[in-house]
């Protein structure tokens, strides 16, 4: 069996899986209280918005000395997804119900909001040293 058959088997697989799946999932009656979940969904996108900005961060920081156009495009865009991922973790805080430790969203809220900081810096720091050496 070649390489691109058991590629092919392995995607009609799953996808099969998903069809099959769908009904179930539709069977799911939805609770009869008022609350929609745990709260935890915006400390959660904040988190992954944020590590995304660190990853993008340390990526325009290590290319900043060399020529070219890449280095500060990333960095600015490590700063705008640093930006809004605060804006996200601030707005989960906000809206959390409860105290930290209370499984509400509000601690990863605010590992979010520290977390965006530091892509903050690391993308300012990219940003600088990017127009240095232009």
């Amino acid at each position: 069996m070649s390489i691109r058959h058991l590629l092919s088997a392995a995607a009609a697989a799953c996808l099969g899986g998903l069809v099959l799946a769908a009904p179930a999932a539709a069977q799911v009656s939805v609770a009869a209280d008022d609350s929609s979940g745990s709260g935890r969904g915006g400390s959660i996108a904040a988190l992954v918005v944020v590590l995304i900005g660190v990853g993008l961060g340390v990526r325009a920081l290590r290319s900043a000395g060399r020529s070219g156009d890449g280095a500060r495009n990333g960095a600015i865009a490590a700063v705008v997804v640093a930006l809004l991922g605060i804006v996200i973790g601030a707005v989960a805080a906000a809206t959390a119900d409860g105290g930290t430790g209370s499984g509400n969203g509000r601690g990863g809220s605010i590992a979010a909001v520290v977390v965006g900081l530091i892509a903050l810096v690391l993308g300012g720091m990219a940003l600088a040293r990017s127009r240095r050496t232009a």
